[in-house]
């Protein structure tokens, strides 16, 4: 069997095991039953590519239960229709209006973005309420450390 009948064969049974039914999926999802069916059994023909492939993933995952963020990763891992590089979802689009596609890849080569080598053991960035928050905090620790007079006492040099 191979990873992709593997992976498909798992979301299957995952959604028998939880007693949902294609209806169920198809309802929440508003996936055609028939394309549903034929996702299940490993005919990918008539399903999207790009973001739509991984929109579809994410609501069948997240219907039966299953973690739809990782199920989109190793979908977009196994099946080229996950592929998150634009340019065939641009070249279909261009397809479709009868148009020259004149896009180009920002990113040349055939690497994997997605093993781009990004340390995540590296803190993320401060968001930009973090920074705020942090700016603000030090000025107003400048402000003099003095208690503030009651309103209308008056203090008298002796």
């Amino acid at each position: 069997m191979t990873p992709q009948e593997t992976f498909i064969t798992r979301l299957r049974r995952h959604r028998e095991r939880n007693r949902v039914s294609l209806e169920e999926v198809a309802n929440h999802t508003r996936i055609k039953r028939e394309q549903l069916e034929a996702f299940e059994r490993g005919d990918l023909d008539a399903w999207p590519r790009g973001i739509y492939a991984r929109a579809w993933i994410r609501g069948y995952a997240s219907v039966i239960g299953l973690d739809p963020i990782d199920t989109v990763d190793e979908f977009c891992k196994l099946f080229p229709q996950g592929d998150r590089r634009a340019e065939g979802t641009f070249r279909d689009f261009a397809a479709i209006i009868a148009h020259n596609s004149a896009y180009r890849d920002e990113f040349a080569g055939e690497h994997d973005r997605r093993r781009s080598g990004v340390d995540m053991s590296v803190p993320p960035k401060r968001s930009w309420r973090q920074h705020m928050t942090r700016v603000m905090r030090s000025f107003l620790s400048l402000r003099p450390a003095r208690s503030p007079r009651p309103v209308g006492s008056v203090q008298h040099p002796n």
